[in-house]
């Protein structure tokens, strides 16, 4: 009966085992398949996503990399200048020595130091926090963490360009701060020395606009990187990775067991906040209403007041209070082909009342010299349209042009430009190069400019100061139309 027994028990242990062992190897191929699903998923990401990533960021390391050396040398060579005017009327006043400090922070932001633990560039930028925690996600699996390695290390380059541009910027907040207390014993500031502070707050103005147009770049993926991001976000794994190590959730640590009847147990409702409100109001009186609505309009004021002061500011509080006069040029921080402009118009030469005789139809080149003028060279094609009677297209020569364009107000536009006519048909290239069959015209007039969906409209109306040396004599009055692009 004993060995029986004995039997029994062990017979109930090696099943117990069995069946343990029989979980775990279910759990772990669950896993498995779970883990190969996950690698299936993951090569759909677009093969190019890679490279693109890598491309953009190296691209944006190398453009903060040479401007913040350039800035930071050009406010070094300006406070040098300004310390030599300083010298000179005063020998006793004097900034400390800061050139070793500049070839440091120079040397800094040409080398490429160590990754950090995390994004730091002076604001929270949500593309890179998801770029960043995608690209560590990727990392961890096996057969992408050859693929990923090289954008990981333009990213860890980047957070460290983006932190040293803070400390560059710190840098010269110190060093203006300093000039600022020097020059604060005078009583009547020289002319020289303030023209001098006026440029080094300029420049320092304009390396933070800088820094900030290279942020917001990087705010606008890329049509490749949002369609890797929305395949990675259909993986339970690569959400919990989000969820546990992007920078966001550090700052706003989420509970496991968020949304949950349990961890919503003891928090006010909408409704109980509401009651309680309208209990604290009643026990006020019976002018509490009306206290509280007139304390309300009283703050909405003053947040007016305050609002309106940062609007007086240059750029609707972007400017720098050191400089309430400084109109800063958004275009000078842009990228070159940012600041192009490409343009069509068109003007018809009216031979009778029912059809133009030519068309001068132009393509332009502009370049934005500030928010307010530009300036470009065009030329045109003057395409021959016939008669009435006999309509028919040929070829009727070539202009060359120049135009600049000052906005005036609103949509208006002072406009000029000089401009050679061809106005004979060519056979070949020589013919073009008879200096005096060129007829040319000095114009100035007012244009206007206007949306048409995406693109600008423009109309412009000139007059041609040359018109009457014109053989035979042309109109004076030119009107054009076109858009630009």
């Amino acid at each position: 009966m004993n060995k029986l027994k004995i039997y029994l028990i062990l017979l109930l242990c090696s099943s117990a085992s069995f069946l343990c062992y029989s979980q775990q190897r279910d759990s772990a191929l669950n896993t498995a398949r779970s883990s190969d699903s996950s690698i299936s998923e993951i090569q759909d990401l677009p093969s190019k996503y890679y490279s693109k990533v890598d491309k953009k960021l190296s691209l944006v390391n190398d453009q903060l990399t040479k401007k913040s050396i350039k800035y930071l040398a050009k406010f070094q060579r300006q406070e040098q200048k300004l310390q030599r005017r300083l010298q000179q009327l005063h020998p006793e006043l004097a900034v400390t020595d800061a050139t070793q400090k500049y070839q440091e922070l120079s040397q800094k932001i040409k080398s490429k130091t160590a990754s950090l633990n995390k994004i730091d560039g002076g604001t929270y930028n949500s593309y890179l926090d998801s770029l960043g925690t995608t690209l560590s996600f990727l990392k961890q699996v096996n057969d992408f963490s050859d693929k990923v390695k090289s954008p990981l290390s333009s990213f860890d380059n980047l957070q460290n360009k983006l932190q040293q541009s803070e400390q560059i910027k710190e840098f010269i907040a110190e060093r203006r701060a300093q000039i600022k207390e020097l020059l604060s014993k005078y009583t009547h500031l020289p002319g020289s020395l303030k023209n001098e502070y006026d440029k080094l707050n300029k420049t320092a103005y304009y390396y933070s606009a800088q820094v900030q147009e290279y942020k917001n770049t990087l705010k606008d993926p890329k049509k490749i990187e949002e369609q890797a991001l929305r395949i990675l976000n259909k993986l339970p794994a690569f959400q919990k990775f989000m969820n546990q190590n992007s920078q966001l959730s550090s700052l706003f640590r989420i509970p496991a067991n968020y949304g949950s009847a349990q961890n919503l147990t003891g928090l006010q409702t909408r409704s109980s906040v509401q009651s309680l409100i309208q209990q604290r109001i009643a026990a006020g009186g019976v002018n509490a209403q009306s206290q509280i609505q007139q304390n309300l309009a009283q703050a909405q004021g003053e947040l007016n007041k305050i609002k309106d002061r940062l609007n007086q500011l240059p750029g609707g509080g972007s400017g720098d209070p050191e400089l309430p006069n400084f109109k800063p040029n958004s275009q000078k921080t842009k990228k070159l082909f940012d600041r192009l402009e490409f343009g069509f118009n068109v003007q018809f030469a009216i031979s009778n009342p029912l059809l133009p005789s030519t068309a001068n139809l132009a393509l332009t080149l502009g370049y934005k010299l500030d928010d307010k003028k530009s300036c470009g060279v065009g030329a045109g094609y003057i395409l021959g349209m016939g008669t009435i009677k006999h309509i028919s297209f040929t070829s009727q020569g070539l202009s060359l042009r120049s135009y600049f364009d000052w906005k005036i107000k609103k949509q208006f536009y002072a406009s000029g430009g000089y401009e050679a006519n061809y106005n004979s048909a060519f056979k070949n290239i020589e013919q073009l190069k008879n200096y005096n069959a060129w007829q040319r015209s000095c114009l100035a007039g007012i244009s206007k400019k206007y949306k048409i969906g995406k693109k600008n409209g423009e109309m412009k109306i000139l007059y041609d100061f040359f018109a009457q040396r014109h053989l035979p004599v042309s109109s004076p009055v030119l009107f054009r139309t076109g858009y630009s692009f």
